[in-house]
């Protein structure tokens, strides 16, 4: 990249999955579609919010599709193409399948930024795609004001390990594989209040893939999955407690963090998108009494490329933590269980 060239975080108004639109705007926005007809061999589509569309091919397969894309949340371009692909990717492990090819989808600014960084950006998706086991078939490019990149994913699945996020039942363990903290982290980083270790920190977590989602599908007692993004913990764990038809309990104290990140958020570093998730769904969250301002930061805070949130029979903990250790998660924890069938399901915290 040239001296001449602006930071990719200076020609971006949201970074990462920052970038989504607020739930509450979205929830209004598709209103119109969910009275569809759905065809039979659609077994997921939108109607529980989803990581992906599974369409089934035959009694043991079904296809995976999934798209994401924005703009950029660091700065160095193969790092922004690595986890802006490992980001789309993770929707596939997220229903239990196995990815099999992307298409890239890029808008960039001509004449902003040189070949040579749009190149790089492509480069480190491609890297991502080569770490899963898959090929970049093809994709779409426009001349765009912001930097836009990501991917169409797609992937296959066993219709009898397909997990969807809608599945919990009363009494299961919540377990999360990836600490919290990217967004705070990203506000951190366009402020330059992120050191060397912290960001090191960010990418480490941002680029690594969810592979445990297939091993974890095929336990009988892993219920439900669901990767944190864009709308945070909060957010996620609340799309999952409405699929299920029942309330979700967090330990609050048991909920993995980035190292760091606490200190980055007390002293202001808290992204937009948090504001606008916690607007959009906290009226559904029962918080303790003593529950800080930057506990509830965090809580709502966007993830890119976040970790799985996963539901399971209490006597399967102990499996599903291992298959997270073994693929390197070392970091995964329980962090909750799931409470009875309620009308109107709410998250509630337990601890402060």
């Amino acid at each position: 990249m040239t001296t001449a060239e602006p930071r990719l975080t200076s020609l971006s108004h949201g970074g990462g999955c920052g970038c989504k639109i607020a739930p509450g705007v979205l929830s209004g926005i598709l209103r119109g579609t969910a009275g569809l007809p759905m065809p039979p061999e659609l077994l997921v589509g939108i109607e529980t919010s989803d990581d992906a569309a599974v369409w089934q091919l035959n009694d043991h397969q079904a296809l995976v599709a999934t798209t994401d894309f924005f703009m950029p949340i660091v700065d160095d371009p193969h790092d922004f193409g690595r986890i802006a692909a490992t980001n789309a990717i993770s929707d596939v492990y997220a229903m239990g399948g196995t990815p099999i090819m992307a298409l890239a989808l890029v808008g960039m600014p001509i004449g902003v930024l040189s070949v040579e960084t749009i190149g790089r950006i492509l480069a480190g998706g491609a890297a991502a795609c080569t770490a899963a086991g898959i090929p970049i078939a093809g994709g779409h490019t426009i001349d765009s004001v912001e930097p836009i990149y990501g991917l169409v994913a797609l992937g296959l699945v066993d219709p009898a390990h397909l997990r969807r996020n809608a599945a919990a039942r009363p009494g299961d363990v919540l377990v999360l594989g990836k600490p919290l903290g990217v967004g705070i982290q990203s506000a951190a980083l366009k402020k330059g209040a992120l050191d060397a270790e912290g960001y090191a920190r960010m990418i480490a977590t941002t680029t690594r893939l969810n592979t445990p989602g297939p091993d974890l599908a095929r336990l009988p007692g892993v219920h439900a999955m669901t990767d944190v993004t864009g709308f945070g913990l909060g957010g996620h764990a609340l799309e999952m407690a409405r699929g299920a038809g029942t309330d979700l309990h967090l330990d609050w104290p048991a909920v993995p963090l980035l190292a760091g990140v606490t200190a980055l958020a007390e002293s202001g570093n808290i992204t937009g998108a948090s504001g606008r998730n916690w607007a959009s769904y906290g009226d559904d969250i029962a918080l303790p009494d003593g529950f800080s301002p930057v506990a509830r930061a965090l809580l709502t805070d966007p993830q890119t490329s976040g970790g799985l949130l996963v539901a399971c029979a209490p006597d399967t903990v102990a499996e599903v933590l291992a298959i997270f250790a073994r693929h390197g998660f070392d970091a995964a924890a329980v962090i909750g269980q799931v409470g009875a069938p309620s009308a109107t399901p709410r998250l509630r915290l337990d601890r402060p």
